[in-house]
């Protein structure tokens, strides 16, 4: 559904990505239609590959240029598809709901993709609450016709829509009674690894959260930098609350220096005990640590930053006033000092 350029008789716009794809359209046109034809899934597949790679460069009037190539102009499909040019939201339930009467398997992969982008449409605008019981309507109908790349995406969508409103536990409870069933796209396996990982490390099992956002990462294309970043940042986070320090590749990996430099800055403080330091840049990259909702995690790591720099405070000194050891671990309690005494006999 995702197309590059114009067609035929249609005039070139002028941009160099319309005019450099016209033949990628034809093909995909052609895929699509054969496909259907003679109910050849792979066709399919293959169609859907060539649009993922072009999403990026679509434009209203790229769009227009391809239907007028697919459609004949002014007919009753090229009319109702051209008026959802402008309204994703408007056009991807539309195209779910008609979705809901077909039961084809060569559109058990254009309907995933379709999934995938009414839910962002929903999200994008701020209204992704709004679709949760028609994505779990959906994830029933697709178990009931052994749509399983259907149930994988929708899966992953209904995780997602419950995480981004926190609702950690009703996203535990749907992953843990969803059907069983054997991969079938690495990205939506990588997805759901990812979000399995972000459950567990709310629920405290963060072993479980290492190796999911781990495998998560190692997994990912390598296309997919923003992903893999994401993955990083949580399994370094999970790995600080575990007691570990990442090892310094991990902050050098190529394109993702940038990115996980807030997150080095963290771990170099807790790697120190520095209190101060870990809230200094706690404060400095508040804006991004909310950003990628880790902030309250970071919040878990104050009582590690502390046992941290008290074990350094044992190993240098014998002997130690409870009031030096407040001064050098820089507590900012109204009572330093009882505080001291509290995390003394609490390690020890």
């Amino acid at each position: 559904m995702t197309q590059d350029v114009e067609m035929k008789e249609v005039p070139a716009p002028s941009n160099s990505t319309a005019s450099s794809s016209p033949s990628t359209s034809t093909e995909i046109a052609s895929l699509i239609e054969t496909g259907a034809c003679a109910r050849e899934v792979r066709r399919i597949v293959r169609a859907v590959r060539l649009t993922m790679a072009l999403r990026r460069k679509l434009k209203a009037q790229v769009l227009s240029a391809f239907l007028n190539f697919a459609l004949t102009p002014g007919s009753e499909p090229h009319n109702r598809l051209a008026s959802y040019l402008p309204k994703a939201k408007a056009c991807s339930s539309a195209s779910v709901a008609r979705l809901k009467n077909l039961n084809r398997r060569t559109v058990d992969v254009l309907a995933s993709r379709l999934y995938f982008y009414y839910s962002l449409s929903y999200e994008l605008t701020g209204d992704l609450a709004e679709i949760r019981g028609n994505l779990l309507a959906l994830h029933r109908i697709a178990t009931l016709r052994h749509d399983e790349l259907g149930q994988e995406t929708l899966l992953n969508l209904l995780l997602r829509n419950y995480l981004h409103y926190n609702l950690y536990d009703q996203a535990e409870k749907l992953r843990s009674k969803a059907p069983r069933f054997e991969a079938h796209s690495n990205q939506q396996f990588c997805r759901y690894l990812f979000y399995l990982g972000k459950i567990r490390t709310i629920q405290l099992e963060y072993t479980d959260a290492k190796e999911s956002l781990l495998q998560a990462a190692r997994k990912a294309p390598v296309a997919a930098l923003g992903f893999r970043v994401q993955c990083n940042k949580w399994a370094i986070i999970v790995r600080l609350l575990l007691g570990e320090i990442p090892e310094r590749t991990v902050f050098m990996q190529k394109g993702m220096e940038n990115a996980l430099r807030p997150y080095f800055e963290l771990t170099n403080a807790v790697r120190i005990g520095d209190l101060e330091l870990f809230k200094s840049v706690a404060e400095k990259f508040s804006t991004t640590f909310s950003s990628d909702r880790t902030h309250n995690l970071i919040v878990r790591l104050r009582h590690n930053v502390i046992r941290t720099g008290l074990r350094n405070i044992s190993i240098s000194y014998s002997r130690i006033s409870l009031a030096d050891v407040a001064k050098k671990l820089r507590l900012d309690s109204a009572n330093p000092v009882t505080d001291a005494e509290s995390i003394v006999e609490g390690n020890t």
